[in-house]
């Protein structure tokens, strides 16, 4: 009874449109009237421990990097530097999109972030070239979904903390798939936009090419410490990321000198409140999954899945499936929480290292990122450029068909994760 009690009250407040946090929370807390075993008491106990972690002090120790590189200036620079790399393509400036949204991809960790910083610059600028308003939101989101699966990635911080798996493993195992999509995108924008006649930007150059990179050197020191910091085993995950704040400080305020003191506060709080954000669904959604524990409900939901096939490619592809469902109606962090346990209830019968399946898990919550109506790159992309989310979904679906076709690679080809995994010490 609770567990039907929970699943269907939860059901409800999504149909209502009651926000991702408080429908969990709501539907933990009346499951648990409902049952009248424990005290309620047992809610901020639960909420509490859910985000007593040295592993998620990562999440907002990320963003809050994030949001200093950003205020820091590298937003040119390494747009910039996209320019000189991929501006000679036909549609040199979709190209530069993806290209500068895997630059971001590697400092911030969050795909609506980096959407946000890219699409503010190339968006105004796609529009001004001639591409449509709808095609270029397109090509924002579908670059802003590499966000998370280019490391450091918060939803691989997240499921590290879940499952115990190696978050420098993960983030390791990130990176050719992100560079896979990553260039996939890129060709599939180049293909469209010799279709409707969209011009290159710039003939390449070497001479700008070296320009540009001497002057982004520095922002991209970022990514390059925390992965290699991470992949030398200097330092932990975590402790990465509070490297990623001091250096950005250091860039922002002594390097670049575009922080000042006084505006130290309010980059505070811009990085508190996004935090924020993703630690209440954390802290809603330990007590959701609390409950499923107790009443066994991932067991239950993977038995079921097991009891349809025990054929390890069917059951790869039932999960694939069942993400990108989830992907597309529930917001990351909760799909993360509320999924996983199920996921790895049947690890045994899948076949396949945890990491890897790691990197399967986010990859397809990163496509949700890119479908109505939960996607946030799309809202991002809508918000930016002024279109309606059903006109930018439809030019968003040649994107989506070469993302499923990168899934199953990853899904199915297991030295692309493995490989650089299998160099980072457990």
């Amino acid at each position: 009874m609770t567990t039907a009690f929970l699943l269907l009250s939860l059901l409800i407040f999504f149909a209502i449109n009651t926000p991702i946090a408080i429908a969990i929370g709501a539907s933990s807390i009346l499951a648990l009237v409902v049952q009248g075993d424990f005290p309620l008491m047992m809610i901020a106990q639960r909420m509490f421990s859910g985000t007593d972690s040295f592993h998620l002090m990562a999440v907002p120790l990320f963003m809050f990097a994030g949001v200093l590189m950003e205020a820091g200036g590298i937003s040119k620079r390494l747009i910039d530097l996209a320019n000189s790399l991929a501006g000679w393509l036909p549609g040199g400036l979709a190209a530069v999109t993806i290209v500068s949204a895997m630059f971001f991809a590697g400092i911030s960790g969050s795909a609506a972030a980096d959407a946000a910083a890219v699409g503010a610059v190339l968006i105004p600028a796609m529009k001004r070239s001639g591409y449509t308003s709808d095609f270029s939101a397109a090509v924002l989101a579908a670059g802003g979904s590499i966000g998370v699966i280019i490391p450091p990635s918060i939803p691989m911080i997240i499921f590290g903390f879940l499952t115990g798996a190696s978050i420098g493993r993960l983030f390791a195992a990130g990176i050719l798939p992100g560079l896979l999509i990553g260039l996939s995108l890129v060709c599939i924008s180049t293909l469209i936009s010799l279709k409707h006649g969209y011009s290159a930007v710039t003939p390449f150059s070497f001479a700008e090419l070296r320009t540009t990179f001497k002057r982004a050197i520095l922002a991209l020191g970022a990514p390059i410490i925390i992965l290699g910091g991470i992949l030398s085993g200097i330092f932990t995950a975590t402790e990465s990321a509070a490297v990623a704040v001091f250096y950005a400080l250091i860039l922002g305020l002594c390097i670049y000198r575009t922080i000042r003191l006084r505006s130290l506060f309010m980059l505070f709080r811009e990085g508190a409140v996004i935090s924020a954000v993703v630690m209440f669904i954390i802290a809603m959604a330990s007590i959701f999954s609390w409950i499923a524990a107790i009443e066994n409900i991932p067991a239950q939901l993977a038995g079921g899945l097991l009891a349809i096939t025990d054929n390890t490619t069917l059951l790869i592809l039932l999960i694939n499936l069942v993400l990108l469902i989830a992907g597309t109606f529930i917001e990351t962090t909760a799909s993360l929480i509320l999924l996983v346990p199920m996921i790895t209830a049947m690890l045994p019968a899948l076949h396949i290292d945890l990491i890897q399946l790691g990197v399967i898990v986010v990859t397809n919550l990163a496509i949700g990122m890119l479908t109505p109506p939960m996607g946030i790159c799309l809202i991002v992309s809508c918000s930016l450029s002024g279109d309606r989310l059903g006109a930018v979904s439809r030019r968003v679906l040649p994107f989506l068909m070469i993302l499923l076709v990168d899934l199953l690679i990853i899904s199915f080809y297991s030295p692309l994760t493995m490989w650089l995994a299998g160099m980072v010490a457990h």
